[in-house]
């Protein structure tokens, strides 16, 4: 009996030990596979977003395969470029429109976020018409990873999206946009439309091709509706901490005390954040169809079997902008 008790203790520990290594949001399995499209810039929960992004990919959880803008905006790519290189990840593919899309600027804001960014953080590009094009970078990261491993993140405008299942195959894929999309892509989780009916501003900016893309696109899509983030506020923490001065915390500081003086709504970083550690631990979810009108609006179809999914309420808001800001908080690695 007495040689039995150690046994029984190290179990024990090393059980507790597993449990504490989950709950820390360290690696627990393989690195969920992402490929980032953002409208960055003018609003500013992208940085937020592509922030929570680069805490993950350092504790294990996510590999960003691609950061990619819908938006042609002149600074938009610089700004992603800015965030992947201070998190030590420039190599990371960018990309942009080229042939159609919505170009909104920095003009929300008095001092311009954007230009403060590109103007005292390290980068390479200089403006997005440098960007490669972004349905040619979609074609050749999907062509080159497993069956069923990745998961297209979208916080903005569906352009980018269109042009992928419209794609042609070329010298990446012998198959066309909406089969590579059905071979290698696991989910589309998407920051769009309100549910169970709104006018959202993603959705409405380019109709045509959410229209497009959320009618035709082959594998589940997790919806995170306006409603959601737009009850979780951040970056007032942010902006008081005493963490060095990171791209995040610049952009905040500059945006909160403008306008959002209580918080800045959370719209993309709860789409990253699900996207990478699922919805199950933070919301509840429904599942139906989207059903996307021509001027942009949209309304929910119920189906218990449907490849479609929206985001209700689980954990209360202000819970959720703890785990959110607290990701938005991540310095980069020191090396």
């Amino acid at each position: 009996m007495k040689n039995t008790i150690p046994f029984f203790v190290i179990i024990c520990l090393l059980l507790w030990l597993s449990a504490c290594h989950s709950e820390s949001g360290k690696q627990t399995s393989d690195p969920v596979s992402v490929i980032f499209d953002t409208d960055m810039g003018p609003d500013y929960d992208d940085a937020g977003a592509l922030t929570l992004l680069h805490a993950l990919a350092d504790s294990g959880e996510v590999k960003i395969l691609a950061t990619v803008s819908c938006n042609l905006d002149t600074l938009a790519t610089p700004c992603i470029d800015v965030i992947n290189t201070y998190f030590g990840r420039p190599e990371i593919p960018i990309g942009a429109p080229k042939s159609s899309g919505v170009n909104i600027g920095d003009h929300w804001h008095a001092e311009k976020w954007t230009e403060a960014l590109v103007s005292n953080y390290p980068h390479t590009l200089k403006t997005t018409v440098d960007a490669p094009d972004a349905v040619s970078i979609y074609r050749r990261i999907l062509a080159s990873e497993a069956d069923s491993s990745v998961v297209v993140v979208t916080v903005g405008f569906l352009t980018n999206l269109a042009g992928l299942l419209s794609s042609a195959p070329d010298e990446y894929s012998p198959l066309d946009g909406k089969q590579l999309v059905s071979k290698k892509v696991k989910r589309l989780v998407s920051m769009a439309g309100g549910f169970p009916s709104g006018r959202e501003w993603n959705v409405f900016c380019d109709s045509v091709a959410s229209k497009l893309a959320f009618e035709e696109w082959p594998t589940p899509i997790l919806f995170s509706g306006f409603e959601i983030g737009n009850k979780i506020l951040t970056g007032k923490r942010l902006v008081a901490s005493d963490i060095d001065e990171t791209p995040a915390k610049t952009v905040f500081t500059i945006c909160l005390r403008q306008a959002d003086f209580d918080g800045r709504m959370s719209w993309d970083e709860a789409t990253a954040l699900v996207a990478v550690r699922g919805a199950d631990r933070y919301f509840n979810t429904t599942k139906g169809r989207i059903i996307v009108n021509p001027d942009g609006s949209n309304s929910w179809e119920n189906t218990p079997d449907g490849q479609h999914e929206y985001l209700t309420w689980k954990m209360p808001a202000d819970e959720l902008a703890q785990v959110i800001e607290d990701l938005m908080m991540h310095e980069k690695v020191k090396k």
